[in-house]
């Protein structure tokens, strides 16, 4: 099995922190020569694909047909799971959030290699020979209603969530269907022991099918604080006004880098090329912040209203991704047994 690391070196860290560039559009040109179609496979948010990706990729590949499948990264794998099994898969580009599942399907022999002509500009993680490139950089944090709670009084970092003073009030997202939970369980299993959950559990721990049901409930008080992304929250605030404020766990955010990977499937290898070249371009990474994500770029900052990619990196839990490619239905049994029985 090809070995694959997942974390940022020194230099990479230092290239992070050099003056970085404002997010407005590209004057970049529409790739010539690109044709035929490509089809998508995607974990990134519904809203997100109709407003930022859908325009910005009909101005850049005029003449390639660009097809999208939307689903959670649990929905995309079992749909994927099919397509190998029937020896069609039927995805050219996949953009999940689970970095660990490119790991099993690179070890299956299932993607291409390709060096991406950005492949210098990437600094966060990506695979040597090319088969995947960390595309967008996501991360789990602790959110609360910032008019029902003052920052100060709110949870500080993860263990702050097994409070008694939290009973009842506390939320994640189901890890069996989200990719961006899944690691967050494996993570704090392994930073705080499988205790953590049991804790957590006899606290109220609540799991929720979706981001949506725990954003509501945060605005209505029903939850006090929960396990959510980053990027939900900083939504909400910049685009609606709500209230709801981001918590950074001082002992560290689960930062979560994810790939883009061409399947060696594709009947269209050169478009498929050219949409990771055109994802991990300046141009593509300004789209990528403005749907309040992270960029894998160091010239390319922050979403409104974050904090310094930098510093996030800096302080992130380390994970796993071999382990958790490996041990994928064990690890989720053990949360579902340990939390939702």
């Amino acid at each position: 099995m090809k070995k694959s690391t997942w974390v940022l070196g020194a230099a990479a860290l230092l290239a992070l922190s050099v003056a970085v560039a404002g997010c407005g559009g590209g004057d970049k040109k529409a790739e010539q020569g690109v044709k035929g179609e490509v089809m998508v496979y995607t974990s990134i948010y519904p809203d997100i694909i109709d407003n930022m990706c859908k325009p910005n990729l009909a101005k850049a590949f005029p003449d390639m047909k660009v097809n999208w499948f939307q689903g959670g990264t649990e929905k995309v794998k079992t749909k994927i799971a099919g397509e190998i099994k029937a020896n069609k898969v039927g995805a050219d580009v996949l953009m999940v959030a689970d970095p660990s599942y490119y790991l099993k399907l690179d070890a299956q022999g299932l993607l291409l290699p390709y060096k991406s002509k950005e492949d210098a500009n990437v600094i966060a993680d990506k695979d040597k020979d090319g088969a995947w490139y960390s595309v967008r950089v996501c991360n789990m944090i602790i959110a609360y209603n910032g008019d029902k709670l003052k920052a100060e009084d709110a949870p500080k970092n993860w263990t702050d969530l097994a409070d008694p003073k939290w009973k009842g009030k506390i939320a994640m997202p189901n890890p069996l269907l989200s990719g961006t939970a899944y690691v967050s369980v494996g993570a704090l299993a392994d930073k705080y022991g499988w205790e953590y959950f049991d804790k957590l559990k006899a606290n109220g721990l609540r799991v929720e099918e979706g981001n949506s049901a725990i954003q509501n409930k945060l605005l209505t008080g029903e939850y006090a604080a929960a396990i959510i992304l980053e990027e939900n929250i900083l939504k909400l605030a910049a685009t609606k006004n709500e209230p709801l404020k981001v918590s950074y766990p001082t002992d560290g955010v689960i930062n979560i880098p994810s790939p883009i990977a061409i399947f060696k499937s594709t009947k269209n290898v050169a478009g498929s090329q050219a949409m990771v070249d055109w994802w991990l371009s300046q141009e593509g990474q300004q789209a990528v912040v403005k749907g309040w994500m992270h960029s894998v770029r160091g010239d390319v900052k922050e979403p409104i209203g974050s904090v310094e990619t930098k510093k996030l990196v800096e302080n992130r839990i380390k994970v796993d991704w071999q382990k958790l490619a490996d041990n994928d239905a064990a690890i989720k049994e053990e949360f579902r047994k340990r939390v939702m029985e």
